[in-house]
């Protein structure tokens, strides 16, 4: 599977930076995505499969670390390309990272699969993607064409009534792709309730800020990268150095959680309230968010893999990694319809998008106002993000310490 997903995601590289039109694009990007959910399954059951459960923690939290030094190397490598060469090198310098994996993945990770495996739940599947995507569809659409109409209240039903067919049927088999007798685990249930509110709030709230950096601050590509790295940097430092994993012990995971959850929400809020201002005050949150990162997100990762049977572990890093991007997908669809519907709400006129209202702007002081409208939209959506983090970080909190009181 680890072979299959980089080879999927290879390939879809190669087609997006060779891609003449949006959408082949698209249909290389949608193959990249398939490839992404092949190696964030299975790299996280690997892990579990190979360390012994006293050494899950650390395993984690370096499985968590690599995934923040990406984050962090990404938009400084891709800010550079876009500098020196055309877009689609941003897409081709994958090549030779999936070829470096392939060549690791054959010499060094072991088999581990189950010689009576389930069956894949394709319609499980196919319902969850229909009815995931009708879902976004209907939250992007709403500031465009308005919350009530047709095409909004129709993409909305859909998604109601395919998720529900989905709950449905992934009750009633013995394959399911999503067990729901997992839920009834109150560790289980509080890890997941988190990892989607977390990822939600901060997958939204981070896509919003680099429209920040380079649309309001006017950085360049790679200078917004490079103003985005002290983040994953700090959860790179706490993570590697064990500093997380021994803050995480000390406390227990309820309040790591909560408490990283806080510090990632203080984040937000910094953002929003002091960016503005310059780059000193995102510095400050994007530091509180990568400490709370660093404490929250693998005490989260690990307690949905521990409350799962170990035979099931493809199962759970399957689960994890699938709310993760939902809870993004869901964040940057919300936080960006909050945006879009406060900047509409300021500069009706040619606001379909910031550049086009800038491109139509009839002078400095009138491109100055779209901007503080765009800013003022930033703000609101930030803010949004920050207390559904919060939320969720005292939500997962109160469910892992009742599942602990209770066992």
């Amino acid at each position: 599977m680890l072979i299959t997903g980089l080879a999927l995601f290879g390939i879809g590289s190669l087609v997006a930076g060779l891609a003449d039109s949006t959408g082949q694009l698209i249909a290389a990007r949608a193959g990249m995505g398939v490839g992404g959910a092949l190696l964030l399954t299975t790299t996280l059951a690997v892990a579990m499969q190979i360390f012994a459960p006293e050494e899950h923690a650390k395993a984690i939290g370096i499985w968590s670390a690599v995934n923040a030094l990406g984050f962090a190397c990404g938009p400084l490598i891709g800010g550079f390309m876009l500098d020196h060469f055309w877009w689609g090198a941003i897409f081709l310098i994958n090549l030779p990272v999936v070829a470096l994996g392939l060549a690791a993945v054959v010499a060094l990770v072991p088999e581990s699969k189950n010689p009576q495996g389930d069956r894949p739940d394709l319609l499980g599947a196919l319902l969850s993607t229909i009815g995931m995507s009708s879902l976004v569809f209907a939250i992007i659409s709403g500031p465009e064409h308005g919350w009530a109409s047709g095409q909004v209240l129709v993409s909305g039903a859909v998604a109601v009534v395919v998720l529900a067919a989905f709950a449905y049927w992934e009750s009633r088999i013995p394959y399911p792709m999503l067990d729901l007798h997992f839920f009834r685990n109150q560790r289980f249930t509080g890890a997941v309730a988190g990892a989607v509110l977390i990822t939600f709030g901060m997958g939204g709230a981070l896509f919003l800020l680099t429209q920040h950096l380079q649309f309001v601050l006017g950085y360049g590509p790679l200078e917004a990268g490079l103003r985005t790295a002290p983040l994953a940097l700090t959860v790179v430092a706490l993570n590697f150095t064990g500093v997380a994993a021994k803050w995480t012990t000390k406390l227990g995971m309820p309040v790591s959680i909560a408490l990283g959850m806080v510090l990632m929400s203080g984040g937000l809020v910094s953002i929003a309230t002091l960016a503005s201002g310059g780059y000193a005050g995102t510095l400050l949150g994007l530091l509180l968010i990568g400490a709370g990162c660093a404490i929250a997100n693998p005490a989260m990762a690990h307690a949905i893999m521990s409350a799962i049977p170990p035979a099931k572990a493809g199962v759970g890093a399957g689960i994890n990694g699938t709310l993760a991007e939902f809870g993004n997908g869901l964040g940057v669809a919300v936080l960006g319809a909050v945006l879009n519907s406060r900047f509409a709400a300021l500069i009706p006129v040619a606001a379909s998008s910031l550049p086009a209202a800038v491109s139509a702007a009839d002078g400095e002081a009138e491109r100055g106002r779209i901007l503080d409208a765009f800013s003022s939209g930033l703000q609101s959506s930030q803010l949004v993000g920050a207390v559904a983090v919060l939320l969720g970080g005292l939500l997962a909190a109160v469910l892992l310490r009742r599942a602990e009181r209770d066992a």
